[in-house]
């Protein structure tokens, strides 16, 4: 892993090109992410998986997806169920703690279970976030709710789910994209509350699970800490609100580069990601150009990333002993979803 670049690609289609497989062998990044555009049949994303791995010579590279259930859900029919979003989950926690609990860590570890069988190891997964009125709809019905003790009870047993069926689970948007008024992909959004109300409504979640192994940023500017940069780009708010405040000590990853929010080239996108005490740069559409800006100034993983990064892949392990149609079964009690 000495060898590995502190950064997380996409691909462009579904299958590797010649141009890219020179390019991941020569750059070695440290794992992948896939989207919709990457995904048609299940020996194809199995085939898509093992390129990637094969490209950068580690059979361990973590393969990254967004699969929450909801509109945000990268494998669908007939290769994964359709799922609830975690607003519809979150609702039933407000009927029944116990039930929603149950739900969302079965909704997990069936998540598991789909991906595991393609070869896919980490679900970006659990949504921390708590929305508040008139937010951007970009988090909206992928919240559990608009409160911190729902979210936080959600967000773990959707955690557990994950690593009981061996995939390492990524928190975010850390250190909370719930009142941002704008859409990410598009804008940068300037969040203007005081510092007292984000540490008792949007740090709460991420600083009662701050154990676990891995979180993603949020490309949102705190203006009550840092006023000028974004958390993704911002050493104040990673060292003293992430790594202080929270107290989160896994690794932490960026959310996507080639998203609007982010101001700046790619070169320097990904060095003021990594200046600002992010462990690793994440860049999704599979754009080559855009890529090699990012590998340019992107260094290898050493040092606490290095050991972050190691810790990360111990989650990724062998699951439990579940019976996958047992579980589906109980979680059809809850929400009916076609069966895979």
């Amino acid at each position: 892993m000495t060898e590995s670049k502190a950064m997380i690609l996409g691909c462009y289609g579904k299958s590797l090109s010649r141009e890219e497989v020179r390019f991941y062998r020569g750059e070695a990044p440290w794992g992948f992410i896939l989207f919709a555009r990457n995904i048609s049949e299940a020996e194809q994303i199995k085939d898509l998986v093992a390129e990637m791995r094969d490209s950068v010579g580690r059979p361990d590279a973590p393969v990254f997806i967004d699969q929450e259930g909801g509109r945000v859900q990268r494998i669908r029919p007939p290769l994964a169920p359709n799922y609830p979003a975690g607003a519809a989950l979150g609702a039933l926690w407000q009927q029944d703690h116990e039930a929603g609990e149950r739900a969302v860590w079965l909704l997990a570890r069936l998540h598991a279970f789909d991906l595991s069988r393609y070869g896919i190891t980490a679900d970006c997964l659990p949504v921390l976030d708590v929305p508040i009125e008139g937010a951007s709809d970009v988090i909206g019905s992928r919240a559990y709710g608009k409160k911190p003790e729902i979210v936080t009870a959600m967000g773990r047993a959707a955690a557990d789910g994950l690593m009981s069926g061996g995939v390492l689970p990524v928190m975010k948007h850390i250190p909370g994209h719930g009142r941002a008024f704008s859409d990410t992909h598009f804008e940068l959004p300037t969040v203007d509350a005081t510092l007292a109300e984000l540490q008792r409504h949007d740090f709460a979640p991420f600083r009662e699970l701050a154990h676990l192994p891995m979180a993603m940023t949020a490309h949102v500017i705190f203006s009550a800490i840092d006023p000028d940069n974004p958390a993704t780009t911002s050493g104040k708010v990673i060292e003293e609100i992430v790594r202080g405040e929270i107290g989160f000590e896994g690794l932490l990853m960026s959310d996507d580069t080639s998203m609007k929010a982010l101001s700046g080239d790619f070169p320097s996108k990904a060095a003021a990601i990594l200046a600002a005490g992010c462990d690793i740069v994440l860049h999704c559409n599979g754009e080559m150009e855009e890529m090699a800006g990012i590998a340019s100034r992107t260094k290898g993983l050493e040092g606490a990333s290095l050991d972050r990064a190691k810790r990360a892949l111990s989650y990724i392990k062998d699951r439990d002993a579940a019976d996958e149609a047992e579980l589906r079964a109980e979680f059809a009690t809850y929400f009916d979803t076609m069966v895979a």
